[in-house]
């Protein structure tokens, strides 16, 4: 195409997107329009209302991030048929609603990301816009047909993405997703879709677009349930939060595994061993014990004092009633009144044994059973025993036994369970203790006992505002019919006024899904899944009964003990073979120049893996320099004055207690245009994790990589320039 014939070109496409636009505009004026006509509600019931404004309000969502790289795209059929492919899909309402931009999940936007040289998918031309605001600044276009013209696409476009410079989150690839990217996002797989990719290869952004295929072709089914994405930090979570809303989705919860029980946020962990003992399976017989030995016989009789006699509490009668309430099959909380019923009954007999001893016979129709009733009347009042009952089989919540457990050898010994999970300060949450909190939950029921009261109270402050109302409402005494007249409470109950002064919960999605321990998600995305214990995947499991789920991680960077070692022998017991795998093998981020230092590490502790291949190269080394324990602090302060004067993002990578450094396990999941990475050789002889810690710390950078080191240089870490130059020597990749 010539100068001239590109600058047209240029100039029609220009139009063209301004136009897009345009009808954005008028769409956002139309929604705004109708989202106030829906907060008025004339004309409609309360239901239909809110049904209608929530309708409203989440396409105004979406209509509101469409500005940014509004249209990327363009496919010329073979029939001469264009398609503009954008975040959105936008419709021509005066001509038969033709499509004027095609949403990007929708099929006819597939060709966009699958059409090659070789399977060009009836398409003659595939165009990519580079935008900036409203205004289009060039394109390139691939020419699809020709079986020589190379099985990859838009190279300008991909390239363009990953050398830019990071900001502060992750962003999406909706112009620049891949062939085998697009495989897996548009998946039609019921069940659980494993997606494993090394570092930079794409995996999370991948499963988030998944989540918005999703979430655009199975609208319903989703946005009433939502979606839960679990990530390994706050870090993490804060670092992907914008991609979704960034795609027009808000119906998503973000949790890390320290927050799936509501009410408790932790990211503390337990030492390695303990990990590995609360991960496993066998804790269930553990709680279980525990549970149990919660349930207790007494020591020797209790005297329960009535009005006419004493009457022994032993443990034969205590051990019947919680056989009886064991074998109704309830959990513990719930059983308790099982238990409760039947120790009064045993009571009441005894009792009626004893004060009718000589006088009553046994088959007495007329005074026994009034006796019966006095007297279990009495031992239902009585304090005393209501006291010992509650000793015996005590109302427990989860962080109540599992406190009680930790904080007793004795206990731990009568439930089974290791020594090593003792600890001083029972109540310290760890991340491993959350699916054991979750897990006492079944085994105990939910305790809504505190959520009943406020709501009570709630209610009866409602009727209290609802009766003064009332009261002001009054028929006059003068009235004509005041005698006949109907007053305000003949046809109005206090209760029934307050419901329509009751406050509607205004709560979104999200925010309700979050705060229900009951809740369960349509879909649930798991990144770096690697990490989660079998323990972690029963709470999972709860939360998504349907088994949809999207899990993408990387078995070589496991570096939890108690995490995945296979995938199949994690998930079969849940899904026996209702599970897919996909592997991603392009790395997105890394330059071939650092990825060549993380593969002779990744040789050394995992020699089967293959590294992912790297679509770019730098042509500029990563540094290696060896400097004294005294001089690591400069060294590092030198390295953020640096960075801080470049575009982009840094970070510093080290073992604890290196100043100003992040440990590796915060880093995963994210990336940095410079990283610098402290002291290898002790991430190193961290302990058997070592090597996955460090592989996850050298492959964060997407530019730029150095390498301070007090001892010998790692082996592991051929391919380092260790020549005397300085940091700032280093430069971007281009």
């Amino acid at each position: 195409m010539s100068n001239q014939g590109y600058d047209e070109e240029l100039r029609s496409e220009g139009e063209y997107i301004a136009s897009l636009y345009g009808r954005l505009d008028a769409e956002r004026v139309r929604v705004n329009g109708a989202y106030a006509d829906a907060l008025r509600g004339e004309g409609l019931a309360l239901s239909d209302r809110e049904v209608s404004v929530s309708t409203k309000a989440r396409e105004m969502a979406r209509l509101k991030i469409a500005d940014e790289g509004l249209c990327f795209g363009r496919l010329d059929a073979l029939s001469g048929d264009r398609t503009y492919i954008g975040r959105i899909g936008l419709f021509d309402d005066e001509n038969d609603y033709e499509p004027l931009l095609v949403d990007w999940r929708a099929p006819a936007s597939r060709a966009f990301y699958c059409a090659t040289g070789a399977s060009p998918d009836g398409m003659s031309r595939r165009r990519q816009f580079r935008t900036l605001g409203r205004r289009i600044l060039d394109f390139t276009d691939e020419v699809l047909g020709r079986p020589d013209s190379g099985e990859e696409r838009g190279d300008a476009a991909l390239l363009a993405a990953v050398n830019a410079p990071r900001g502060e989150g992750m962003r999406d690839i909706v112009a620049t997703i891949q062939a085998e990217q697009d495989e897996i996002i548009r998946l039609e797989h019921a069940g659980v879709v494993v997606v494993e990719g090394g570092p930079g290869t794409g995996k999370t952004v991948v499963a988030l677009h998944r989540v918005a295929y999703l979430l655009y072709t199975k609208r319903e089914r989703m946005e009433r349930r939502g979606v839960l994405v679990v990530g390994p930090s706050s870090g993490f979570l804060d670092h992907i939060g914008r991609v979704l809303p960034s795609l027009g989705e808000t119906s998503v919860v973000f949790a890390t595994p320290g927050d799936l029980v509501p009410g408790l946020h932790t990211e503390r962990e337990d030492p390695p061993p303990v990990q590995r003992l609360k991960g496993s399976l066998a804790m269930l017989d553990v709680l279980a014990a525990a549970v149990a030995d919660r349930q207790e016989l007494p020591a020797g009789p209790e005297a329960i004092e009535l009005d006419d006699i004493t009457v022994p509490l032993d443990a034969e009668v205590v051990a019947a009633a919680r056989q009886v309430a064991r074998d109704t099959g309830l959990v513990h909380n719930e059983a308790k009144a099982v238990f409760e019923g039947e120790v009064v009954a045993a009571l009441t007999e005894r009792a009626v044994g004893l004060i009718g001893k000589g006088w009553l016979p046994e088959n007495d129709t007329h005074a026994r059973p009034d006796l019966e009733k006095n007297v279990r009347r009495e031992l239902e009042a009585s304090l005393r025993l209501g006291a010992v009952l509650d000793g015996l089989w005590p109302v427990l919540t989860p962080q109540r036994l599992l406190s009680g457990l930790y904080g007793s050898p004795e206990r731990l010994r009568a439930a089974g369970a290791d020594p090593a999970l003792f600890r001083e300060d029972a109540a310290a949450w760890t991340v491993s203790d959350v699916p054991l909190l979750d897990e006492a939950v079944e085994l105990l029921g939910w305790d809504r006992t505190a959520e009943r009261r406020v709501e009570a109270r709630r209610k009866r402050a409602l009727e209290e505002y609802a009766e003064r109302v009332l009261d002001l409402i009054e028929v006059e005494e003068d009235h004509d019919d005041y005698e006949f007249a109907l007053r305000p409470t003949d046809v109005l109950k206090a209760e029934d006024l307050a419901e329509r002064f009751a406050e509607r919960d205004e709560r979104d999605l999200a925010e309700r899904a979050a705060a229900d321990r009951d809740w369960t998600y349509g879909h649930v995305v798991v990144d770096e899944a690697q990490e989660l214990s079998e323990m972690d995947w029963r709470v999972l499991m709860r939360r998504c009964p349907s088994r949809s789920f999207t899990v993408v991680g990387d078995l070589v960077q496991r570096r939890s003990p108690a995490g995945a070692r296979s995938w199949d022998a994690m998930l079969s017991r849940y899904v026996a073979d209702r599970w897919a795998y996909r592997k991603l093998t392009v790395n997105y981020r890394t330059p071939s120049e650092i990825m060549a230092v993380a593969a002779s590490l990744l040789a050394s502790f995992a020699p089967g893996a293959e590294p992912p291949d790297s679509v770019r190269s730098c042509g500029v080394r990563p540094w290696a320099r060896r400097v004294s324990e005294v001089d690591i602090e400069e060294s590092v302060a030198k390295f953020v004055r640096e960075e801080s004067g470049r575009e982009g993002t840094s970070v510093v990578i080290g073992p604890p207690g290196v100043a100003g450094a992040i440990a590796p396990s915060a880093a995963k999941g994210l990336e940095y245009d410079a990283v610098l990475v402290v002291a290898p050789e002790r991430i190193l002889a961290e302990g058997p994790s070592g090597e996955a810690e460090l592989y996850v710390a050298l492959t964060r950078a997407t530019q730029r990589l150095g390498v301070l080191h007090t001892g010998p240089l790692p082996k592991v870490l051929r391919g380092l320039d260790t020549g005397q130059r300085t940091p700032d020597a280093y430069l971007r990749c281009v």
